[in-house]
């Protein structure tokens, strides 16, 4: 049995992922503690597993940060993510490395395992190798690295090929330094005032060389071909499954008589359904097409009325749900369109907040759909989109590869290779 730390950061598509594994291993014998924000706890403890809550101070509301900060709502593209990495992210820092300090000084463990986004990691695993535990960092959205091959993250420009390619990829660093410099400035700091030192080349966006190893939720078919990826990044592909929803009232309209089309704007920005489901609502009401909406704990009557050939709810059991669709139209969350692609749904893509510039330049890199390269689009460019992705197979037939890649990797099995990379007990453990 090897013991686990899991640190997750508090929004649902971080503690998604993280607690399907932590269930996992839980189930495969290992013993596991889950270090996360005091609004999950009761879903943490319903799983069967310990629940360490991280404290006050490091412990925001992500999932309502557009309320929270209306400073963050307005912004977009490279400042909205100057701002979050700095304001929600390296900030707490500091009260998230102190949490995974005192749960192992409580009780040791084996390994620790967090998702990229929990900073509080990134310092511990700055620590000498002699004073820390091995690191094994989650990424729940695309892979961030500094290369030759490839623009910085947050840029959301696709490869090119060399040399202009490279050339334009040392430019945007040149340029992306300022960005993230006070990001950068912000870890120092926290670092500091637990006793860490970042190296003095540590360099924001390379986050897999400040890890011992990070676990891909993808597969490498969404992601762009890097010939020097570093060897510690493992792809498994996608780990979630849909949370569990009761079938609303209208389920049995899905009966395949029209393409049925879904639309959601997650479950963080979706403060202002005027952005993507209202356009794509007013898009497709006279469309030969069935469009369903999950408002993401929103209430469905702030959507008002609604065309015939729309139906709403606030969950939708995904796991059902995809199997049936058409089309997706979605934000970008990273989450989502791994289940449209699961299941070789087309996906018209329109985000430009979080890592959401980076999702949906791979949407379109991939062939599986189409970037509308705003959070805000029209209702005739979506319309245009959703036709396209209906009416052309290429797009269906690129999902449906990717999903048949997802298919084949290890998913959460592959989690526990990784773990044994690490800890030579769990490696007997894998091979018995």
């Amino acid at each position: 049995m090897t013991s686990i730390l899991i640190c997750c950061t508090p929004a649902q598509g971080h503690v998604a992922p993280l607690l399907a594994i932590a269930t996992h291993l839980a189930g495969e014998g290992h013993d596991v503690r889950f270090l996360g924000g005091r609004a999950y706890a009761d879903r943490v403890r319903a799983a069967g597993l310990p629940f360490l809550p991280l404290p006050e101070e490091g412990d925001l509301d992500l999932d309502h940060a557009n309320e929270a900060y209306p400073e963050r709502a307005a912004l977009t593209g490279l400042k909205e993510v100057q701002w979050s990495m700095v304001n929600l992210f390296a900030r707490p820092a500091v009260h998230q490395v102190r949490a995974i300090d005192a749960a192992l000084a409580e009780r040791p463990a084996d390994v620790v395992l967090a998702d990229l986004m929990s900073f509080g990691a990134i310092l511990y695993c700055a620590r000498p190798r002699s004073e820390r535990l091995p690191l094994i960092l989650v990424n729940i959205g695309p892979l961030q690295t500094v290369d030759p091959d490839s623009a910085p993250f947050g840029f959301g420009m696709p490869p090119l090929p060399a040399p202009f390619g490279r050339l334009r990829n040392r430019l945007l660093q040149a340029m992306s330094k300022p960005v993230f410099a006070p990001v950068v400035r912000e870890l120092r700091e926290a670092g500091e005032k637990v006793g860490v030192h970042l190296p003095d080349d540590f360099v924001f966006g390379d986050l897999p060389t400040a890890t011992d190893r990070v676990i891909q939720l993808t597969v490498p078919a969404f992601e762009y071909p890097r010939p020097t990826i570093p060897d510690t990044v493992r792809f498994i592909g996608p780990v979630s499954r849909g949370a569990t929803a009761p079938l609303p009232e209208w389920w049995d309209d899905l009966d395949g008589s029209r393409p049925v089309v879904h639309v959601s704007q997650g479950t963080v920005a979706n403060n202002d359904l005027d952005q993507l489901v209202r356009p794509t609502i007013d898009a497709l009401a006279d469309e030969d097409v069935l469009l369903v909406i999950a408002t993401g704990g929103r209430p469905v009557a702030g959507l008002g009325p609604l065309p015939a050939n729309v139906r709403a709810a606030e969950y939708l059991p995904y796991d059902d749900l995809f199997p049936k669709l058409a089309a997706f139209v979605s934000n970008g969350g990273y989450g989502g369109l791994h289940f449209a692609l699961r299941h070789g749904v087309p996906i018209v893509a329109a985000g430009t907040t979080e890592d959401k510039m980076e999702t949906t330049a791979r949407v379109a890199w991939s062939g599986t759909g189409i970037n509308l390269k705003t959070r805000s689009p029209k209702p005739a460019a979506v319309r245009r989109a959703v036709r396209r992705v209906l009416g052309d197979p290429r797009y269906r037939e690129a999902a449906a590869r990717i999903g048949s890649d997802i298919a084949a990797a290890p998913g959460l099995a592959g989690v526990e290779a990784v773990i044994a990379e690490l800890v030579p007990r769990a490696a007997d453990r894998v091979r018995d």
